[in-house]
């Protein structure tokens, strides 16, 4: 995978280009990478609503949950689906609106200085095989692109925003990214 590094796009995604970004703070050097899981609606996989809701066109009738969170403008720079094809909603260096408050070794603000990623699951069910992959594929071509996010500089949204996020979950097998991430 390769990371464009003047416009931040990933070659091999599609792109769904978000209005929920903006710049960095100066000075703001991109070194951390969040995980995070999303299904929509709850549990359910598929569908056109994880790109609504990053784009701000969730129709809040389609169905009843989508009522509470239809008016969030929240992104994450790219999904990637059950059959690990990625979407980029946010060029990586611009600000994601996808952690949220949060906190990381005593900075705050992730969005600032990190990259979302967020991975179509939920809490009580195990990822495709094909994500991970493809995460693996992607953190590779994010740290060699920014080289200041390294192994020890992921984690977990549940692991930022402590109480208040699970993601990505019990069923993210933290063992088997970092395996495959050592892999050569």
């Amino acid at each position: 995978m390769q990371i464009n590094p003047e416009s931040g796009l990933l070659n091999e995604a599609r792109q769904t280009p978000s209005p929920n970004c903006d710049a960095r703070p100066d000075g703001s050097a991109i070194d951390l990478l969040v995980i995070h899981a999303i299904s929509l609606p709850a549990g359910e996989f598929g569908g056109p609503w994880i790109d609504a809701l990053f784009c701000n066109r969730l129709d809040p009738t389609a169905h009843p949950d989508f009522a509470d969170i239809c008016q969030l403008t929240v992104s994450a720079h790219v999904l990637i689906r059950r059959n690990g094809e990625i979407i980029q909603y946010v060029p990586f260096q611009q600000r994601a609106w996808h952690a949220g408050h949060s906190q990381f070794q005593g900075r705050d603000a992730c969005n600032d200085f990190s990259i979302g990623i967020e991975l179509e699951g939920c809490d009580d069910k195990p990822f495709d095989p094909m994500q991970y992959q493809q995460l693996v594929q992607l953190t590779r071509a994010l740290i060699h692109s920014y080289p200041d996010i390294n192994c020890k500089r992921i984690t977990g949204h549940s692991d930022i925003a402590p109480g208040r996020k699970t993601d990505p979950g019990p069923y993210f097998d933290w063992p088997q990214f970092q395996q495959l991430l050592a892999e050569t």
